[in-house]
């Protein structure tokens, strides 16, 4: 019998410049975020979830399949139904990834204002949903923010740090089987102050 923990594998994909500038679009980063948080699904249920045509949505997965971002789940689907599902769990790159190649910076640039802007409606959906909430859930979440001194090398080994602790946290099966369990959004961003910068 084997006594090792069992853990459910976390795949990130640090995005290059063809697929960070084909993942900015606003029907496919939203389909690629509905693979990764609901698992794998037709073009058709994915259409009725995000209210467009199935054609539109077959056209933006095999967009995203042909950067490796989607694949076709051929076990799950029959001859008139295919299924897709996300490649990897997260993406990630670092800004300075793309200062020699101004569309794909535009693109990081348009994917990060879409970060924000669903930090902004989850959160607005939290507040406004909250005293009807289980007074366990109501205790347990938050808004907050801190501010620190650091340098960049330290802020870097800060949110590596934070990385493993969310990257733990995903993997382990308990906390995800554990009774009572359900999706929760953690939305990370560390940045200068502006100011400090002039």
């Amino acid at each position: 019998m084997d006594d090792e923990p069992k853990t459910v594998p976390h795949t990130v994909v640090h995005l290059n410049a063809l697929q960070i500038r084909t993942m900015a679009h606003p029907l496919r980063a939203r389909l690629l975020g509905l693979l990764r948080v609901d698992g794998p699904a037709t073009a058709t249920t994915l259409a009725r979830l995000l209210e467009t045509n199935t054609g539109a949505t077959s056209y933006h997965l095999r967009q995203l399949a042909d950067v490796g971002l989607v694949v076709e789940e051929a076990a799950l689907g029959t001859a008139r139904q295919r299924f897709w599902r996300a490649a990897h769990d997260a993406s990630t790159w670092r800004p300075t990834d793309f200062d020699d190649d101004p569309d794909a910076r535009a693109a990081a640039e348009w994917i990060e204002h879409q970060q924000l802007k669903l930090l902004g409606e989850q959160a607005e959906r939290w507040l406004a949903a909250q005293q009807t909430a289980p007074q366990e859930w109501r205790e347990a979440a938050t808004i907050s923010d801190a501010m620190l001194t650091l340098a960049p090398s330290r802020l870097r080994a800060l949110n590596d740090e934070i990385w493993e602790l969310i990257v733990k946290y995903r993997q382990d099966p308990a906390y995800v089987e554990e009774e009572g369990a359900a999706q929760v959004h953690l939305f990370l961003a560390t940045f200068p102050r502006a100011e400090e910068l002039r």
